[in-house]
């Protein structure tokens, strides 16, 4: 009885780890891939229109956020005390579902809002008066990764 007990905490751990990993890795890669397109949309625009490169700078981070997300998810559960040789194996598959959910979402998001960043900067570049309403749109992926980010809340608030 006790070894069965043994390995399904070691299971529980194992699932909330794994959940805290891909909460950080997918939402980083998808940070890291959607600033890399507003970079590059950036390098072209400047040849261009040289003088808008605070506008391209702050399109250009701008998908940086999810990664952010990801990063506040791992916190919260991290510091919650939660994960820890007596948790059960239903709060390791939680934590585990806060992490695909936060992960998954972020990496697309932060994807697609670079999309939507470059087009503005290459808009921006072109000598369009484009800024305010490429952030206007920029923030429609964004609120994926909000909710993504709350659900975690919740999440955590509930094991």
């Amino acid at each position: 009885m006790e070894t069965a007990g043994l390995a399904g905490s070691s299971v529980a751990l194992i699932f909330a780890y794994v959940g805290l990993a891909l909460m950080l890795v997918l939402s980083g890669i998808g940070s890291a891939i959607g600033v890399s397109m507003g970079g590059n949309a950036t390098l072209g625009a400047l040849k261009k229109n040289p003088d808008a490169f605070g506008n391209y700078m702050l399109l250009s981070a701008l998908p940086g956020t999810q990664g952010l997300y990801g990063f506040g998810g791992f916190f919260i559960i991290n510091s919650s005390g939660v994960i820890s040789e007596q948790m059960t194996l239903l709060q390791g598959i939680a934590i585990l579902a806060a992490g695909l959910v936060l992960g998954v979402v972020g990496l697309f998001s932060a994807i697609q809002q670079g999309r939507v960043c470059a087009n503005g900067i290459a808009s921006i570049g072109a000598g369009n008066n484009v800024f305010a309403n490429t952030m206007i749109l920029a923030v429609f992926p964004e609120l994926y990764a909000i909710v993504a980010f709350a659900a975690t809340f919740i999440i955590n608030s509930s094991i």
